[in-house]
């Protein structure tokens, strides 16, 4: 029978109760964890790690690299969901690993971690997004001011049609997690992706941009928004809950509206 250690507290002479790191260390609580090591032609590195209570995916990378390999590559900034940054593939899914609980994607003991799918890899799990910034500049979904910094701000009101078309679009976070995500990515290296689609279905809706003419020629081009099969992976997986796929198919209407108009 294990027993814990207790420990008494320097401050009020009382025994303090056992973490719950101790608790899962106590009762030999361990899971079987399969992490990519490498580059595209890597191979994966089996770990024993250990679990404790409220775990997430991106506790157990990083008890790895400060336990088991200090060289083991990721990426990770904030934890708590606002960054996106530390998005992998967990169980052939893709996720933010700093809010993906253990619990609730461990199968039989075991997790299989790895870099996100349609993007090189760097090193173990770092993906390299160059390729998914570029495309968002091919959808030319950067902002192109009508007024001067000399004009007046012009006030966007919350409840025009507008702003309210686009509520859910505008939280994307850059995270990748839609792009690893969509068939048509894997299948067509020129299709834009979900993200950089939704960033331009953000602007199309922006009354003080001057660059729609120019920007829904490039979504409409070869690689645009037509090449969406409509799987939905991307809406399915978003962590906040938004749907790419609407976006995307807002703009296949403003396009085609566009067209009809003689404007493309």
């Amino acid at each position: 029978m294990v027993g814990y250690v207790s420990r008494r507290s320097h401050v009020t002479g009382k025994e303090s109760m056992p973490s719950s790191e101790q608790r899962a260390a106590a009762a030999g609580q361990t899971a079987d964890v399969l992490i990519w090591r490498g580059r595209e032609e890597g191979r994966y590195q089996r770990f024993t790690v250990p679990l404790f209570e409220s775990q997430t995916v991106l506790d157990i990378v990083t008890w790895v690299q400060r336990n088991a390999d200090p060289t083991l590559a990721y990426r990770f900034a904030c934890r708590v969901g606002m960054c996106g940054s530390c998005a992998m593939t967990v169980n052939g899914r893709p996720r933010w690993t700093c809010r993906t609980h253990v619990a609730n994607v461990i199968e039989d003991g075991r997790l299989e971690i790895a870099p996100l799918a349609n993007m090189p890899v760097i090193r173990d799990l770092a993906a390299d997004m160059t390729r998914f910034f570029e495309k968002w500049q091919e959808a030319k979904a950067r902002f192109e001011p009508s007024r001067t910094r000399h004009d007046p701000v012009e006030a966007i009101s919350p409840a025009s049609a507008e702003r309210i078309t686009i509520e859910e679009a505008i939280e994307c976070i850059n995270c990748g997690v839609c792009y690893a995500a969509c068939d048509t990515v894997r299948w067509d290296g020129d299709y834009l992706g979900p993200a950089a689609l939704n960033r331009a279905w953000t602007l199309v809706n922006d009354v003080r941009d001057a660059g729609q003419t120019g920007r829904l020629a490039a979504v409409a081009g070869k690689g645009g928004c037509q090449s969406c099969h409509s799987h939905q992976s991307c809406a399915d997986l978003c962590p906040k809950a938004i749907s790419p796929t609407a976006s995307i198919a807002g703009l296949k209407r403003r396009a085609m509206l566009a067209y009809l108009k003689g404007e493309l």
